[in-house]
């Protein structure tokens, strides 16, 4: 299952940037060039969540700041991503827990990696049609039909949502339907529309 990696970047309703975050950047510091005053959104098209640049400096300066370096490997024990954070459970919840041979931590890990290999197409489709509502919300939330759209993309009317976007920006229109079209399709589901290229794309 492959996930969406991309970005893109916006400035009011015009699409500047699409893919790679580096690209994105790359995009956005020529666009930036030329227009110095304009106002810029970053999204990553996984979550539909805004993100926040420093875009000041060169464009060196500007992936330095955005991109990880690689880590290097040092002695001792590889790092495994682990990250700590603080949960909540029930009395119940810890003594079961407790009660695991291989410990709580290994215990939650293993649970969490069952549930995600349970219909992972499912939870793809779901992930997708958030952050496309996230998206809509922060570049349409004022458009025609928004509460509509909204309703047909959560109920699964494809179609329906392709037709109640038509009259939005084309691009703020094309790369929703590009991302919903990402997501795993059911068997019944009705095509969504094809799509051309982003409008001028930098």
């Amino acid at each position: 299952m492959v996930e969406i990696t991309s970005y893109a970047a916006f400035s009011g309703d015009r699409l500047i940037a699409f893919g790679p975050l580096p690209e994105v950047l790359r995009g956005t510091k020529a666009f930036l060039t030329e227009n110095e005053d304009a106002s810029i959104l970053i999204f990553d098209d996984a979550s539909g969540q805004q993100i926040d640049f420093d875009l000041r400096g060169t464009l060196a300066q500007v992936l330095e700041r955005a991109l990880p370096s690689p880590e290097r490997a040092g002695p001792g024990r590889p790092k495994l991503g682990v990250v700590a954070r603080e949960v909540t459970l029930l009395p119940r919840h810890w003594a079961w827990l407790e009660r695991q041979p291989s410990g709580s931590s290994a215990a939650l890990r293993r649970l969490v990696d069952e549930a995600r290999k349970r219909d992972p197409d499912e939870q793809r489709t779901r992930r997708t049609r958030e952050a496309v509502s996230k998206l809509m919300t922060a570049l349409a939330g004022n458009r025609e039909h928004y509460e509509e759209a909204s309703r047909a993309l959560f109920a699964k009317d494809d179609a329906l949502y392709a037709h109640l976007i038509r009259s939005w920006p084309r691009d703020v229109r094309d790369h929703l339907l590009r991302l919903l079209r990402s997501a795993p399709q059911p068997v019944a589901a009705t095509a969504l529309p094809s799509l051309g290229e982003p409008n001028d794309l930098v």
